[in-house]
């Protein structure tokens, strides 16, 4: 029986799997005032972790291709592998709750804030999917090398035990007692040895959905400055327009009031100068 056999809590082993509660629980944070440090760090934060992501893509991708060729993984690789993708698994579930953070955070800023938001989002989108199409190669293959090995065990056992068979009939019963034990232990080293690989491939769908989410709010508030630039820029232009109407009509109500004042100065003078011959007359 194997080590992993005798340690019953290595069955139970859960490096990367994202529960729909964690997820459910993420972005329940209320809209807060804009603050353009926090802005700053959440932003820096969440391009270190994508590029991190990233490397650990590729690293994944390059133990596959060298293990797929092998046909054979050795104790070092698969803890390596192990290893990258708990770490790695674990900083996509707390950029998944940076971004929503972030997501909140620039509820009250403008829209250049919006598109950084928009930028971010997607380019983890995009990583977190390739990463996890590596991790089901990675664990289909390493399920295939399990099983392969394990045939390969219960044959070498078998030939042993024929030969075994010749000698004695009782040795042959002891053999066979001991062979389904064998196959006993080696079934459930089996399946020990899947469930640890499974374990360690991320459940992306309550990412990706809540990445969705985001990615609509994001579109929506979009729209909503746009329309709103929209609206203020025809604004505007009525205003100038009205503007450019009340100068035109007290222009034209300056040049009345000239040619009134004129006319009154003429009529004046005419006035004046009847008066004043009438004078000279007498």
């Amino acid at each position: 029986m194997s080590q992993n056999l005798r340690n019953p809590s290595i069955l139970h082993r859960d490096y990367g799997a994202t529960s729909t509660n964690q997820m459910n629980a993420i972005a329940r944070i209320p809209d807060v005032t804009f603050s353009p440090t926090e802005f700053m760090n959440l932003s820096e934060n969440i391009a270190e972790n994508i590029q991190s992501v990233k490397s650990s893509w590729q690293q994944l991708e390059k133990a596959y291709k060298t293990i797929n060729k092998n046909r054979n993984a050795s104790d070092s690789q698969k803890e390596r592998i192990h290893k990258i993708q708990a770490q790695t698994n674990q900083k996509i579930q707390t950029t998944s709750k940076d971004l929503s953070r972030l997501t909140t955070v620039v509820r009250s800023g403008d829209k250049q804030q919006r598109l950084q938001l928009d930028k971010l989002t997607s380019e983890f989108q995009t990583i977190i999917n390739k990463y996890s199409e590596i991790q089901q190669q990675i664990a289909k293959l390493m399920k295939q090398l399990v099983l392969i090995a394990a045939t390969q065990q219960q044959d070498d056992d078998t030939t042993y035990s024929n030969e075994k068979d010749r000698e004695e009939l009782l040795q042959r019963q002891l053999q066979l007692q001991n062979g389904l034990q064998f196959e006993n232990d080696l079934l459930q080293d089996r399946e020990t040895k899947i469930r640890d690989i499974e374990a360690d491939v991320l459940d992306v769908n309550a990412i990706m959905r809540e990445l969705s989410t985001l990615v609509n709010q994001q579109g929506e508030q979009i729209d909503t400055i746009e329309s709103s630039v929209d609206n203020t820029a025809s604004n505007m232009e009525a205003g100038a327009a009205q503007l450019q109407k009340a100068a035109e009509y007290r222009t034209r109500y300056r040049k009345k009031v000239f040619i009134l004042l004129v006319i009154a100065v003429i009529i004046g003078l005419i006035i004046t100068g009847i008066i004043v011959s009438q004078f000279s007359n007498k």
